[in-house]
């Protein structure tokens, strides 16, 4: 029983060091630093919740989190949705149309994010890109329009590309979770003069719940953690109508050095997607 417990604890080992040395340790240091005055070229003085108490009278950190719930609140729904009705879609083809599919849609999933981001900015572009040719083309539009560079149409466009880079993985989850609905009770209601909508929302809508929370609980944290999009496509801008809390946490802590700031923002950030994620597993629970 001695030997069987050790050879458990040795298979575990890599996974431990790994789990403490990456995640753990830097969650305690994280939460640590972020009681301090933490920068470069000297030691660390101790302020305690300073840093918290100048983080809720710093107006662009409001801005950022405004701009993060607003991207949460549209793209999770959306991307949820959007998945939704293409598995459904998608699952009624023939097996190699609905294998094909799923491979054109998970496609930005594996492929770099610094790539599709390169090419969603030439899209975009305000003199050459796609989307200002095709609108003066069809006259959709007068004249060409810089679409990261107006306050008007920035955060919507990275809503749009941040959408499109996440719907992959949820049409898989939800095409496998349709494959493993019960056939027996589809071919039941259907027996009994069910349409195809009350036999969806009746019998598949609800077997695929734990596949949703998964899908909004993954969705949700990727929303809030967008950075990349930011980084290479605005940096924030302009005016701060594309800032982020993350992309906040980066320009303090690696552009103004300022990590102790950068940390206590980190821990705020958990804090919200924390609770939101204890939320929806409590309201998935209940509809179980």
């Amino acid at each position: 029983m001695i030997k069987e417990n050790i050879a458990s604890y040795l298979f575990l080992l890599p996974f431990l060091v790994f789990f403490i040395g990456f995640v753990a340790y830097p969650m305690f240091m994280c939460l640590f630093t972020s009681l301090f005055d933490a920068t470069m070229g000297r030691e660390d003085i101790f302020i305690g919740f300073q840093n918290y108490s100048e983080l809720f009278h710093d107006d662009v950190f409001w801005i950022a989190l405004k701009n993060t719930l607003v991207i949460v609140l549209v793209s999770v729904p959306v991307t949820c949705a959007f998945s939704l009705w293409t598995a459904n879609s998608i699952c009624k083809m023939h097996v190699v149309a609905t294998s094909a599919f799923r491979c054109i849609f998970y496609l930005p999933v594996v492929t770099g994010s610094v790539a599709v981001t390169m090419v969603w900015k030439w899209m975009f572009n305000n003199y050459y890109g796609i989307f200002n040719y095709v609108g003066t083309a069809v006259g959709a539009i007068d004249k060409n329009i810089n679409w990261l560079g107006d306050e008007r149409f920035a955060l919507g466009c990275i809503i749009l590309i941040l959408i499109t880079t996440s719907v992959g993985q949820p049409i898989v989850l939800y095409v496998s979770a349709l494959d493993n609905v019960d056939k027996s009770l589809v071919e039941a209601a259907e027996v009994d003069g069910a349409t195809h909508s009350q036999t969806f929302w009746q019998i598949k809508w609800p077997q695929m719940m734990p596949t949703t929370l998964y899908i909004l609980v993954i969705t949700t944290i990727n929303s809030f953690q967008c950075f990349a999009l930011i980084q290479l496509l605005t940096s924030g801008g302009p005016n701060n109508s594309t800032m982020t809390i993350m992309y906040y946490i980066y320009y303090n802590a690696f552009k103004l050095y300022r990590y102790g700031y950068g940390n206590a923002m980190g821990v705020i950030l958990a804090l919200i997607i924390a609770l939101l994620s204890a939320v929806q597993f409590k309201l998935g629970q209940e509809k179980d």
